[in-house]
């Protein structure tokens, strides 16, 4: 079969491995538009956790959050949330995501989550005096807070990386279970800084770990398995016929299918 050469001239550019919110927006690509949901999920509760295969938009979810909260007007223009949100208030933002967080053994694991959280502090002109990220974790939300009177948002991104990455044939190992060990400290800070938090958003890959790794987050909400936000990451068939129904026709077109086959096929595959 030759390949299939599309005619995308008069359409936007698709967002094909970009996982940042402000990229997608400021460079016009398609943008499918979740933020009713997530406008609903801010207005529910306070503290969520949610868990979706990998290269399902997690990552953009998280984004979108930290724009929203930070209060990045200018990107939600044209969207549901543009004229719901109170964009004079903004909030302090902490974004870790655990693909830039190195896994292999709990010592770099230690080492690479406090590197990260100098960072950020580094970026919110705080300095850190803290020697271990636990520490260290406690001490940025409380300076945080304090520099400006803000409460903090905490947002983390494949929290489980750190245990899935140090499976064998899918059982615990030592390392697997002493980064779980070190994770579990490092959220249980968030309990003990309530005071200073507004709101907080983990994903990841897997339910597993939960139970543990959580166990001083009792107020955490799981949407795993909530129908109200099943569709906040991700595309439904709603969204793929209503943003994507050009692409699809040209598709069609050049392989001379109707609309409707080639929806059949994409289901199919999918």
């Amino acid at each position: 079969m030759a390949p299939i050469i599309l005619d995308l001239e008069n359409l936007q550019k698709l967002p094909v491995g970009i996982q940042e919110f402000s990229t997608l927006r400021e460079e016009k690509y398609l943008y499918v538009d979740k933020t009713r949901q997530i406008l609903d999920l801010t207005m529910r509760g306070s503290a969520y956790f949610l868990a979706r295969p990998r290269r399902f938009g997690k990552s953009l979810l998280v984004s979108t959050l930290d724009a929203l909260f930070s209060g990045r007007k200018e990107l939600f223009e044209g969207l549901y949330i543009y004229d719901k949100w109170d964009w004079n208030k903004t909030y302090n933002v902490i974004r870790i995501d655990f693909s830039r967080v190195t896994t292999l053994t709990p010592e770099k694991l230690e080492l690479s989550l406090a590197l990260r959280l100098d960072e950020i502090a580094e970026d919110n002109e705080i300095t850190l005096t803290a020697p271990d990220p636990v520490d260290k974790f406690s001490q940025l939300i409380r300076k945080m807070y304090k520099a400006n009177g803000k409460k903090v948002v905490v947002l983390i991104d494949e929290y489980d990386m750190a245990i899935l990455d140090n499976l064998k044939a899918m059982k615990e190992t030592d390392i697997s279970i002493e980064n779980k060990k070190i994770l579990g400290q490092f959220y249980r800070v968030l309990k003990g800084a309530s005071q200073y938090l507004h709101f907080i958003f983990l994903t990841g890959v897997t339910r597993f770990a939960g139970l543990s790794v959580f166990s001083g987050l009792n107020n955490l909400r799981d949407l795993t398995l909530a129908d109200k936000f099943a569709g906040i990451c991700g595309y439904t068939q709603e969204e793929l016929e209503s943003n994507f129904k050009s692409y699809i026709q040209v598709i069609a077109d050049k392989k001379g299918h109707t609309y409707e086959d080639e929806l059949r096929e994409i289901k199919l595959w999918y």
